[in-house]
């Protein structure tokens, strides 16, 4: 594993908290990084003494998404051999729903929430965000198959807003976000763990066996409305597309020539 992936697990009283600590690139998702944060629920999912979770972001940002880099712009022929920009074990979709006790957990959000991230974020029982947090559906402008962030927003009540947030590829906000029913809340900068940990300290003292019978039924829902996926990106490989390609290699000049912003 690469020294830059790294997700810290610590468990306080009933609550683990699951940090994303690859700050430097606003803890972006490289193939490593991926592993690190499975590793890290598997860890949480079978610590005994852990009863509802928190994953969060250090540094400035919840996550900006996949490490374009490393992830999308691979060979053609790995992209061709894995049927997508992620290596076979390092899927970043479905993290949740690979459980054996099935806790639920608390996404806690700040600053950028873009791609792969936002998919994570809704796959949370609970969602809090930042008023100010930026949230953006990146498959769009960068020529890839944004179905899966589409039917997740869905999933949660977005409606109409989950269609133009897709179909436009905008950046929204945590506002925004919460007022469209994508999350749970959005809260003062600052402040998004504190109630991450209101909302799992309420979740704790509940009977855990009902907790998780719960949360296993809204995943099992879950992945069945994204259930049609696979057969989507078979029909649709943009992954393979020049135009997927041009825009990698666009974004990917311009961090090189500025700050790295995860956009």
């Amino acid at each position: 594993m690469s020294d830059e992936a790294r997700v810290d697990y610590e468990r306080r009283g009933k609550i683990g908290w699951i940090t994303l600590n690859r700050p430097r690139t606003l803890n972006a998702f490289n193939d490593d990084q991926v592993r690190a944060l499975r590793a890290a629920l598997e860890e949480f999912d079978l610590d005994e003494d852990a009863q509802v979770g928190i994953i969060h972001g250090e540094g400035r940002a919840f996550s900006s998404g996949a490490d374009v880099r490393q992830r999308q712009l691979r060979p053609r022929e790995e992209l061709e051999r894995f049927g997508s920009p992620e290596a076979r074990d390092a899927r970043g979709h479905g993290l949740l729903y690979d459980q054996t006790n099935f806790k639920p957990v608390v996404a806690a959000a700040h600053g950028y929430v873009l791609g792969m991230a936002v998919g994570l974020l809704l796959e949370c029982e609970i969602a809090v965000a930042t008023h100010d947090t930026q949230m953006q559906i990146t498959e769009t402008p960068r020529g890839l198959l944004s179905a899966r962030y589409w039917a997740l927003m869905q999933h949660r009540g977005g409606g109409a807003f989950a269609d133009e947030v897709v179909f436009t590829g905008r950046y929204f906000s945590g506002r925004e976000a919460a007022e469209y029913n994508l999350i749970t809340a959005s809260v003062d900068d600052g402040e998004h763990l504190s109630r991450a940990e209101e909302y799992a300290d309420k979740i704790a003292a509940n009977p855990p066996l009902a907790i998780r019978a719960a949360a296993r039924a809204r995943r099992w829902y879950m992945e069945k409305h994204e259930a049609d996926q696979p057969l989507l990106k078979a029909a649709f490989p943009l992954h393979l597309s020049q135009d997927f390609r041009e825009s990698a290699k666009a974004w990917d000049e311009r961090r090189d020539n500025q700050e790295y912003r995860g956009e």
